[in-house]
């Protein structure tokens, strides 16, 4: 639906400061890019009590015996290495040649090669952990280049930008919704892979433990693996302590059984990943962990 003039004035305003970063960031040398966003992370975790008390309530959810001091540290971490990784996204374009800082192993990555030479289709499941889109770029270097599902965005001019940005990591993008999922669908069908981001609230998922937590999770791709005979591979990127290198983690691939029992699984390999090194994961969104009961300290 077309914006009406306020709202248009209103969404360019919203995204105004957003583009006014990423032009100054282009002109700075990729490892300072680095350092600028990793700080300017720091600063809005600390300055905005709404996203500052989103982190804090979902550490304090996960781990309840952490001392308030050990909080403060992780959320202010979170805020860096989200607002690095999300800069690193938004100019994708220019994060793909990156090739050095990325390495990879793991058993799931010939389980993924052997799906490729063979024609066959596979499902790449992971979280908002680390550096995900670097995941996509490692495929693609080694020609297995794979599709992703991504939310539209309310802000129109965001929307054109991100959409932009997350097709430098592989094709094809598809919208969520009854559309995207049959185009999902029909790739996988015909051999293509597709990554799942798979660690948000599902209004229509099962309730499975997650991080402790009953969570609604989409069943969706242990359905999909289940029905199409596909791999469903979990694969994570961790950022190193430098805060550039991405070492990627091939896991094991999931067995096949029923969708539930499939599903806990993925949660139980994210929510390992996350227990090690919780300031890595993406706190600031929409994941089960909104929905529970806020302890005293959250207010902090």
């Amino acid at each position: 639906m077309p914006l009406d003039q306020k709202s248009y004035l209103f969404r360019l305003f919203e995204f105004f400061p957003i583009q006014i970063v990423l032009i100054f960031g282009r002109l700075l040398p990729f490892w300072l890019r680095g350092k600028m966003f990793g700080l300017l992370g720091k600063l809005i975790i600390s300055y905005m009590p709404k996203a500052r008390n989103r982190v804090r309530k979902g550490l304090n959810t996960v781990f309840p015996d952490l001392s308030e001091k050990k909080i403060n540290l992780i959320t202010k971490e979170v805020g860096r290495n989200t607002a690095l990784t999300l800069s690193e996204l938004l100019m994708n374009d220019d994060y793909k040649k990156r090739k050095e800082l990325i390495s990879a192993d793991g058993e799931g990555f010939e389980v993924l090669k052997k799906a490729k030479l063979n024609n066959r289709g596979a499902i790449v499941v992971s979280a908002h952990f680390g550096q995900w889109e670097a995941i996509r770029h490692h495929l693609a270097d080694n020609d297995m280049q794979t599709g992703a599902v991504y939310r539209k965005n309310n802000n129109p001019f965001y929307e054109r930008l991100f959409l932009r940005a997350i097709k430098y990591g592989g094709l094809p993008i598809i919208a969520r919704g009854k559309k995207g999922n049959i185009a999902m669908i029909r790739h996988l069908k015909k051999g293509g892979f597709f990554a799942l981001l798979v660690d948000q609230d599902s209004h229509s998922g099962k309730p499975i433990k997650f991080l402790g937590q009953v969570a609604r999770t989409t069943t969706a791709p242990a359905e999909m693996a289940i029905r199409y005979d596909l791999p469903l591979v979990p694969v994570f990127a961790t950022r190193q302590p430098n805060g550039q290198n991405i070492k990627i983690e091939y896991e094991k691939p999931i067995i096949h059984s029923d969708a539930v029992t499939m599903t806990n699984e993925i949660n139980k390999r994210i929510s390992a990943r996350i227990e090690k090194n919780p300031e890595q994961w993406y706190w600031l969104h929409n994941s089960c962990l909104l929905y529970t009961s806020p302890s005293p300290r959250d207010r902090g």
